[in-house]
């Protein structure tokens, strides 16, 4: 009991582009034009942060490719994302972590996310053995990473070298994870595509992503 009372709340991660026409969700387009593409974009983005800003956390930090904007809330600090590729941005994150509390990160592209999902996952009551949490995505794929004793030197056994944004991603991701204790959270899909962009606005309609999907498809000429 005296563990669960003294467990340090966790640091939440969020790793980001800034919603730049042309530099987010360049899938989305076509449909899309670009700049309706950066406004999903932000959308996600500014849900993402909103939801997470209900989960008790320690720490909430955004992981920027790009300078912040008025979809930033209050409580997040802000740091530059690292160079190179996508496994070397994601296991550079956790190195802002407090190694003395877990780390959870996620991406831009859930914003259907649940905030009980989450802080019910990283209660200190759910938390003893765990060592990773993993949130597989839909196209095999992970929408969420975490660390119960971050460092980026553990995020890279698990992330350098893996091919990201592949069928088997997280099957590989999970394999690096063998000898460790993972608890997995449920399968979500990111926006990836068109489609896809229309499954997670359904899954959460009063959202504002869903409200910005909405009112750019009764502009787009979609048959699909």
């Amino acid at each position: 009991m005296r563990a669960v009372l003294v467990a340090p709340p966790p640091t939440l991660l969020v790793v980001a582009k800034q919603p730049l026409p042309g530099r987010v969700k360049t899938r989305l387009c076509p449909p899309c034009t670009p700049e309706q593409a950066a406004w999903l974009a932000e959308a996600a983005l500014a849900d993402t942060l909103a939801t997470l800003g209900q989960v008790p956390a320690g720490r909430r930090l955004l992981v920027l490719d790009g300078e912040p904007g008025p979809w930033l809330p209050p409580g997040w600090e802000v740091a530059p994302q690292a160079t190179g590729g996508l496994d070397a941005r994601l296991t550079a994150a956790f190195g802002h972590a407090d190694p003395a509390a877990p780390a959870l990160l996620v991406g831009m592209d859930t914003p259907q996310l649940s905030a009980r999902l989450l802080a019910e996952a990283l209660s200190p009551a759910a938390r003893p053995g765990a060592d990773v949490w993993f949130g597989p995505a839909a196209d095999g794929g992970f929408w969420a990473l975490g660390l119960a004793r971050p460092s980026a030197a553990t995020a890279g056994r698990l992330l350098l070298g893996v091919p990201m944004s592949m069928s088997d991603t997280g099957r590989q991701v999970l394999c690096r994870a063998a000898g460790l204790t993972v608890r997995e959270l449920p399968v979500l899909t990111d926006v990836d595509d068109w489609a896809a962009a229309r499954e997670v606005a359904a899954e959460r309609p009063d959202g504002g992503f869903a409200v910005a999907f909405r009112r750019i498809e009764a502009q787009v000429p979609v048959t699909g």
